[in-house]
């Protein structure tokens, strides 16, 4: 008699045990270590669930060997993303010390009014995401602007985050250039310009919303910020740097490269080698300074640069909040986050290689009876994914690939389920702290996620209109039937 040596499916309660005890233990991180919880204590919890989902594998007959190499599966899919990343934070080094991102806040503050920054702000980084295609580069040059900017007219760093969240994750989601607007149609079977036509019934309302409360909130909240301190502000950015609208063509190459569909990695490293000369030739002082007394101004040049990719810039004023502003980047600032997001696939890859994930899919799928409760059970398990495997991609592709067949049976039209996916996974990611997404938005805004959850308003009215109109039956488009 054959003995059957094949893995067994987990159980519900075997699924369940490593979710509740990660849920626990962030939870516990969070209470206990606070905004710190993402620098150490959240990949801890992250390693220790995974440990216990593995135990858990291995019971049901799966072998280390397997498991193992899922992990490192799971990992290579954010090597791209960790690429992104270290060259982002070399890029925000080398602006900082070209004196772009000084240049963009100077001007910012004589422009924008703090009665309607929220709202501009999140258009802004709306046009130039729609622009790009990517809210991740948005967020990292015109956001972290924009945050020096409202900490300049003393405004809230949560709401300005939550802004430009909002902003750049709309502008990627309707931009054709967008990774995760072309990944989702793919995933689901339909056409890319249709997905994002039929996804504007959802976004333009959601966006819109959000626009009126950020106007709300704009009139609504006080600022002590006087134009005199706005002026001493701006005159001690002139005292550090030398601030020209030539100083903003690093930028300008970013945007042009990016919208010509260059590959992300190496736009932005090429903004930043940029970003690296202007430094040398526009900010020769400052570099002089900076280097110390000893070295002549090509030593210096060489020194401080080299510095700025790797470890950012520290710029000492005498006015500590300026320092804030004007120091930070490096790939060194960066190393955490891409710790943290290799902790949460790995988290993510065991779960999916054990069969975990499907087995929450198939039970939900049992109580999923109308349109609008598949509609609202697939943006739960976008956002589930999204918690769970910390990757936006995968909250795109696993749901997309699960719930595909089912949307064809009822006879759903590809795009429903197409925008469902984007309605849910792609723009929660950024709320969840120890997401790729989250993670990055927290390492270049450096504005905790559980801060500036609450003023993602775009990201939070979408899934919600997408649930809604699921169950009212509004724009839920049915397949045509050929002879």
């Amino acid at each position: 008699m054959s003995v059957d040596s094949s893995p067994r499916t987990p159980s519900m309660f075997d699924s369940a045990i490593p979710v509740i005890a990660l849920v626990i233990m962030l939870a516990g991180a969070v209470t206990l270590f606070g905004d710190n919880s993402s620098y150490g204590p959240n990949q801890i919890a992250l390693l220790v669930a995974m440990g216990i989902a593995v135990v858990i594998g291995i019971k049901n007959g799966f072998s280390w060997a397997e498991i193992e190499k899922a992990i490192v599966n799971g990992i290579s899919l954010s090597l791209g993303a960790i690429l992104i990343l270290l060259s982002v934070g070399a890029l925000i080094g080398t602006w900082l010390l070209s004196g772009t991102v000084p240049t963009m806040i100077y001007y910012g503050l004589q422009i924008l009014n703090p009665s309607w920054f929220y709202a501009a702000s999140c258009i802004i980084c709306g046009i130039v995401a729609m622009s790009i295609g990517s809210s991740w580069t948005t967020a990292a040059t015109i956001g972290v602007a924009l945050l020096g900017i409202s900490q300049g007219l003393e405004l809230s760093p949560a709401i300005t985050a939550g802004a430009v969240i909002s902003g750049a994750y709309f502008g990627d989601k309707i931009s054709p250039l967008s990774e995760t607007t072309n990944l989702a149609p793919a995933i689901a079977g339909s056409e890319l310009f249709a997905h994002i036509r039929y996804m504007l019934w959802t976004t333009v309302p959601s966006i819109s919303t959000a626009l009126v409360l950020f106007t709300i909130l704009g009139f609504t909240e006080s600022t002590t910020a006087s134009t005199e301190a706005i002026d001493s502000l701006n005159e001690q950015l002139a005292a550090q740097f030398n601030l020209s609208i030539f100083n903003l063509i690093p930028l300008v190459v970013l945007l042009v490269l990016a919208i010509r569909k260059a590959p992300a990695f190496i736009a932005v490293s090429i903004g930043a080698i940029i970003g690296a000369i202007w430094a040398v030739i526009f900010q020769p002082e400052l570099i002089e300074r900076l280097a110390g007394e000893g070295f002549s101004q090509s030593e210096a040049n060489i020194r401080v640069v080299w510095t700025a990719f790797f470890d950012g810039v520290s710029i000492e004023t005498g006015n500590s909040e300026l320092n804030d502003l004007l120091s930070g980047g490096g790939m060194s600032s960066m190393l955490n986050t891409t710790w943290l997001i290799m902790c949460a696939l790995s988290f993510g890859a065991v779960l999916e290689h054990l069969g975990m994930l499907k087995v929450f899919v198939n039970a939900i799928l049992k109580t999923a009876k109308s349109t609008g409760s598949l509609i609202a059970s697939t943006v739960a398990t976008c956002i589930s994914t999204n918690l769970i495997t910390a990757d936006q991609y995968m909250a795109i592709v696993m749901p997309g690939r699960m719930y595909k067949e089912e949307y064809e049976r009822r006879g759903l039209d590809p795009v429903v389920l197409s925008r469902t996916l984007e309605d849910s996974g792609t723009i929660t990611s950024p709320l969840i702290p120890w997401n790729t997404c989250g993670a990055y938005m927290y390492s270049v805004l450096m504005v905790n996620p559980l801060d500036y959850i609450f003023y993602c308003f775009f990201n939070i009215i979408n899934p919600i209109l997408a649930v809604v109109y699921g169950f009212i039956g509004f724009q839920i488009k049915k397949l045509v039937k050929t002879q």
